[in-house]
């Protein structure tokens, strides 16, 4: 075990080695780099990441990121409110929001159904987007979920139950351009923006 002059030195260098994908070799380059910034400038740092972990929301609608109730994608009215993107997480939001092709709203269910991890129906936001159909007048369903199994059981049991209550909502889902197995934050831009835009019905990926 490594030793240190300073246990202040030795408990940043702890804190930051346990962010993911950082390891101890990283860690102290970053702690050191710190070191040497100014004041104001890591004060500003750190500061950032206190809100981040405080003040940050989850928009009442979509379940999105938000600095207040309403996210920013929620409230922009020049969004197309009647078509809704269901994604696994926030990082699916990010993902998409960078192909520059999407212009409906989200909803974010927090994960997809999977037995083995425990993650059951309940524990994910799909009640909340069955409540948003009753109220909001919506088009059409884009499912925006991993092309994994897990992803395909969630898409298949919220297109099944929105089918027979909403049968006048049109249940789409992402092109099979992202390749199954993939996540759609590994998915590069330009592959994620097509299989957005040939997006097809939710049935025909099965077939």
């Amino acid at each position: 075990m490594q030793k240190y002059s300073s246990k202040i030195l030795e408990n940043a260098i702890n804190q930051i080695g346990k962010l993911p994908g950082i390891g101890h070799r990283t860690a102290v380059r970053l702690t050191l780099f710190l070191l040497k910034q100014p004041k104001e400038e890591v004060k500003i740092f750190t500061e950032s990441i206190d809100m981040l972990r405080n003040n940050i929301s989850f928009c009442h609608i979509c379940h999105n990121i938000s600095d207040g109730e309403e996210c920013e994608i929620c409230s922009n009215p020049s969004r197309d409110k009647s078509m809704i993107c269901v994604v696994q997480d926030i990082r699916d939001v990010l993902a998409i929001e960078n192909t520059n092709v999407y212009k409906g709203v989200y909803h974010v269910l927090n994960g997809v159904i999977s037995p083995i991890e425990g993650i059951g129906v309940a524990d994910l936001n799909i009640d909340s987007l069955l409540q948003r159909l009753e109220k909001e007048s919506v088009a059409e369903i884009f499912m925006a979920l991993p092309a994994t199994t897990e992803g395909d059981t969630t898409a298949y049991y919220i297109s099944k139950h929105i089918k027979t209550r909403f049968p006048r909502i049109k249940v789409t889902a992402i092109a099979r351009g992202v390749s199954v197995g993939n996540e759609l934050e590994n998915t590069d831009e330009i592959t994620l923006a097509r299989s957005i835009v040939h997006r097809v019905e939710f049935e025909s990926t099965f077939k």
